[in-house]
């Protein structure tokens, strides 16, 4: 895989960003396709695509590309931010790499209160001035990302936004970041996952209306047999 330096990155726009992220995901194998025999998620859905994006964490050239593209995004789309938060548990290391870069203060929020000692949800430091952006991995329906925006608002806290690496395109997530009214931003997302896995061959072509079909109802998607 030829992978774009840092350097590079800074100087690509979203959409040559998103086809380069999604490419990197299909090379590393952080995205698998089986339109045929399909994954089953936690939720009982099943699903032609598994997203594991915590793999990327292994190569370090993705490593560096993905957190520089978060946070060139988080600059132009957020540039009031003075704190970063990641998501527990795979939004955590994301969120530390990017307040790093950023020299900021990263914090993350537990999916639940720790069962001992100060029974904490939220780990680190909230100072109440700070503007925060929360950081995930991915983005299914929304629910588990909301769920920590609505920890930290509940301290009051100043969540300015969402961003992310990947998101399916929901319509149940779009409808829920609206109504609580969460601005979401995202490297690169299914659409042009599909668009990608077709050009390098990862995917047949006619096999991009199963994937297309899934993501309108998944819910209820169930896979036809060759």
């Amino acid at each position: 895989m030829k992978e774009t330096t840092p350097q590079e990155s800074k100087t690509e726009n979203y959409s040559s960003v998103a086809h380069q992220i999604a490419s990197m995901l299909l090379e590393i194998e952080a995205v698998k396709l089986r339109p045929h025999e399909p994954f089953q998620w936690a939720s009982g859905w099943n699903s032609p695509i598994y997203c594991d994006n915590r793999l990327t964490l292994s190569y370090p050239k993705v490593r560096t590309f993905i957190t520089n593209a978060l946070v060139e995004m988080i600059k132009k789309s957020f540039p009031d931010v003075t704190a970063i938060a990641g998501v527990a548990t795979a939004g955590i290391p994301q969120a530390a790499l990017v307040a790093h870069e950023m020299g900021l203060p990263m914090l993350y929020v537990r999916a639940k209160p720790k069962e001992h000692g100060t029974q904490s949800q939220i780990e680190g430091k909230l100072n109440p001035n700070d503007k925060i952006v929360l950081i995930e991995d991915l983005i299914s329906t929304g629910q588990s990302s909301l769920a920590a925006v609505h920890v930290l608002q509940s301290t009051r806290a100043n969540v300015i936004g969402m961003a992310a690496i990947f998101t399916y395109g929901f319509d149940r997530a779009t409808r829920n970041f609206s109504q609580a009214a969460i601005d979401l931003k995202t490297l690169s997302d299914y659409s042009t996952l599909v668009e990608q896995a077709i050009s390098q061959n990862y995917l047949e072509e006619e096999d991009q209306a199963i994937l297309i079909k899934w993501r309108d109802k998944p819910e209820s998607w169930m896979p036809k047999k060759k």
